[in-house]
């Protein structure tokens, strides 16, 4: 009889223990996230800006980092991952069309401008009649590097044409005949060497170890080209979702980008409010 009662004993006890693990376990489980970014400062910006934020809250916290821009939207699509930091409205609402995906940006983010760099002029006053500048070859790209130049009389572009997909051919006036020389937007940086002028985009400049603040003139940019924190849709409402809104939209957010993130645009809610 006393074998028998310190037997149940023992039992209940090791059941007791095994399903304060289990619910333990889960509890990891669900505060266990994994934030992807493409390495360089949107993985930097997981890091600093939002980890420590999420930490608070309880989160376990892993940044994935990816060396593309196609992967970190695969992962987030097929659950290896929970957000991204990576990409900018346009870019995540074609892919997802392209892959039949069903994402969705979260907030925007303050984000790295293009610049018009050179190692021949100080100002963009100084630039001279034929002057080459090295421009992105891919069309979205190229339009922000067509704006930047309006934007600073190097160019008058055609009102009617739609701003987000302008090209060299609707250019109306040249007054310093520009010559333009698309390359591969990863080659930019390295452009400054062999081009007058070169318009670079800030994610390839500062992975290029590029200060921003060098540029001759830096992009005013849409808010449809700032990157967004995104998320599967299904996950749109979900606590994470809700945290990370909040975290971003935190004081602390935005002191980290003033301190860290130098030359950075802010988004149109950051600014106004």
């Amino acid at each position: 009889m006393k074998k028998s009662l310190l037997s149940v004993l023992l039992l209940t006890s090791v059941t007791a223990l095994a399903a304060c693990g289990g619910d333990s376990e889960a509890t990891g489980d669900e505060k266990s996230v994994k934030l992807g970014g493409t390495a360089g400062p949107y993985s930097d910006m997981l890091n600093e800006a939002i980890k420590p934020g999420l930490e608070e809250k309880g989160y376990e916290v892993e940044i994935v980092e990816f060396s593309d821009y196609i992967q970190p939207n695969n992962a987030l699509d097929n659950g290896d991952i929970d957000a991204n930091l990576f990409q900018h409205t346009i870019y995540l609402e074609n892919f997802e069309e392209e892959n039949d995906m069903d994402l969705s940006a979260l907030i925007m983010v303050p984000t790295a401008p293009m610049g018009i760099y050179s190692n021949v002029y100080d100002s963009i006053e100084e630039v001279e009649d034929g002057s080459t500048i090295a421009i992105p070859n891919d069309p979205v790209n190229a339009a922000r590097t067509f704006l930047v130049l309006q934007d600073h009389n190097l160019i008058t572009l055609d009102p009617d044409a739609p701003e987000l997909t302008v090209s060299e051919n609707d250019i109306q006036d040249n007054p310093k005949n520009l010559v333009f020389q698309p390359i591969e937007a990863g080659g930019l940086p390295r452009a400054v060497e062999s081009a007058d002028l070169s318009a670079v985009p800030g994610n390839f400049a500062l992975a290029a170890e590029m200060n921003l603040l060098d540029a001759l003139a830096l992009e005013d940019m849409p808010d449809e080209y700032r990157n967004v924190v995104a998320v599967s849709a299904e996950n749109e409402d979900s606590a994470l979702a809700e945290d990370l809104i909040e975290i971003v939209e935190s004081p602390e957010f935005e002191e980290t980008i003033d301190s860290d993130f130098k030359g950075f645009g802010k988004p149109e809610w950051m600014e106004n409010r």
